[in-house]
């Protein structure tokens, strides 16, 4: 079951603006044993929400390293979506009406910095481990840096240290397919969907990537030209199916914090920060990730003192951590039983 901490206080973003107040939304498994060590903390990716075992199939199970029994499991829904946690959708204290397209921008280390409040709330100093995938990937790192004590180990999967030109390529088209849509601007949460499902369409692209999409989308009939291809359906669906729960003022201001990111922003060297990682890291990257590809994953490996790869042969690209959670499962339970 969902829960909510209100913090009621003011909550100054990176930008300088300040949100009146913060409700954060998350979800817990399991107990906090007696010594209090055996907390894993899930950092979820971008359309997701708080509750892991809704999104990332088989893995909060008996016998996997989410497993509720052994672990006490926390994952909060992060600032700016719109699935509990403050967003566009949120009352603005100061209007008393929803923010919608007024709501500020954020980045990375202001969802980092609303965890750090949960995680005090919940009296949470320390975790066994912090792991995420994607935009997940990048909460778990800033924690890392912002916070070295935090996590004992952390798992970075299907990530990078900053968002590459070509990622945040797919993610201004998806906002120019958004701008499109004459609703986008208007003061309501039903603003702007068909723009949205058009970027949802978008970034499936680099979600799939083209093996996955000639694996699974094939048409049966290969001898008749048909202007109704399989893959029209699919890519129509994927577009709706997102329009149906979320909402594009989220998905918008989502996308620049994905674009915002940078570990070593007003940092140094990408290197000199990697190398100051405390954690024993495990760095999973996937074969045919072309938004985050395998190379993407070197500097991790190339600088973190304490670190063990892994890479996962899928011809499902990005979505490959949420497809093969078998292979993600082995990885992981060795990792935490070394």
């Amino acid at each position: 079951m969902v829960q909510k901490f209100l913090y009621d206080k003011p909550f100054t973003l990176e930008s300088g603006e300040v949100l009146p107040s913060l409700e954060i939304a998350y979800h817990t498994y399991g107990s906090m044993n007696s010594q209090r060590d055996n907390v894993v903390w899930v950092c979820h990716a971008l359309t997701a929400n708080s509750d892991v075992a809704d999104w990332w199939p088989h893995t909060v199970e008996q016998g996997c390293f989410l497993d509720p029994a052994k672990y006490f499991v926390v994952c909060a829904n992060f600032l700016g979506s719109c699935y509990g946690t403050t967003g566009p959708l949120s009352t603005n204290p100061s209007t008393g009406e929803a923010w919608y397209g007024d709501f500020p921008r954020i980045t990375v280390r202001d969802m980092v910095r609303c965890h750090q409040l949960l995680a005090e709330h919940l009296g949470i100093e320390r975790v066994k481990m912090l792991i995420g995938s994607s935009i997940g990937g990048f909460q778990c790192m800033e924690w890392l840096v912002m916070q070295p004590s935090f996590a004992e180990s952390a798992a970075l999967i299907a990530t990078a240290t900053n968002t590459t030109p070509w990622a945040a390529a797919f993610n201004e088209s998806q906002r120019m397919a958004i701008e499109c849509d004459a609703t986008f601007g208007e003061r309501s949460a039903q603003a702007g969907e068909q723009g949205m499902a058009t970027a949802r369409s978008i970034a499936l692209l680099s979600y799939r990537g083209g093996k996955a999409y000639d694996k699974t989308q094939a048409d049966a009939d290969l001898d008749s030209a048909s202007f109704e291809r399989h893959v029209h359906t699919y890519q129509r669906y994927q577009g709706e199916k997102l329009r149906r729960r979320f909402n594009a003022y989220s998905y918008y201001r989502l996308s620049q914090a994905v674009d915002s990111h940078n570990i070593a922003r007003g940092r140094g060297s990408v290197e000199e920060v990697l190398q100051g990682i405390k954690a024993r890291v495990l760095v999973v990257a996937i074969t045919s990730d072309i938004l985050f590809t395998p190379e993407d994953h070197r500097p991790f490996v190339e600088n973190i003192p304490s670190v063990e790869y892994h890479l996962i042969d899928s011809d499902f690209g990005h979505d490959g951590f949420l497809v093969e959670h078998k292979k993600l499962n082995d990885i992981i339970l060795k990792f935490l039983d070394r």
